[in-house]
């Protein structure tokens, strides 16, 4: 990837940048800056400032008063960090985990799990959608309901 290294606390915040402007293009058909600030609850100029690290490094084409739209890679990177969201979601609503609860625990989780940890996760979805019985005592034993 062109561009400079990225930290830990960096990479989090691209792969939320991305996954939003993909969020936005395929709900609205285009992503601004000011959606994107919008949706992040972060001020325009520095969703500009992120745009312009991203251009550089080849994940967004960033057009100034025109709009963000991801390359290739930008696209294939944002579609996995939206995957493994909607795993880790599936994987804790079939807990039983409320909703506010499991939506920051994703945010915390998405972006420090392994692939295989993640693979994990979803056989053990396959598993509780196949066994109702297994998935009602799971469910019990993480919300702290008895049988």
């Amino acid at each position: 990837m062109p561009g400079s290294p990225t930290t830990a606390k960096e990479s989090v915040a691209v792969e939320d940048y991305l996954e939003k402007i993909l969020e936005l293009i395929d709900t609205k058909g285009y992503a601004r800056v000011a959606d994107v600030a919008t949706t992040l609850g972060i001020a325009p100029p520095s969703v500009s400032n992120m745009a312009r690290r991203l251009d550089e490094k080849g994940l967004v084409v960033y057009e100034k008063y025109r709009g963000l739209t991801l390359t290739e890679e930008g696209e294939r990177l944002a579609r996995r960090i939206i995957k493994r969201h909607a795993i880790l979601a599936e994987f804790l609503d079939l807990l039983g985990i409320e909703p506010e609860t499991a939506h920051h625990d994703v945010e915390g989780m998405e972006h420090h799990i392994s692939a295989g940890t993640l693979r994990g996760i979803e056989q053990i979805i396959d598993e509780l959608k196949a066994d109702q019985s297994l998935c009602h005592r799971i469910r019990a034993a993480a919300t702290g309901r008895m049988l």
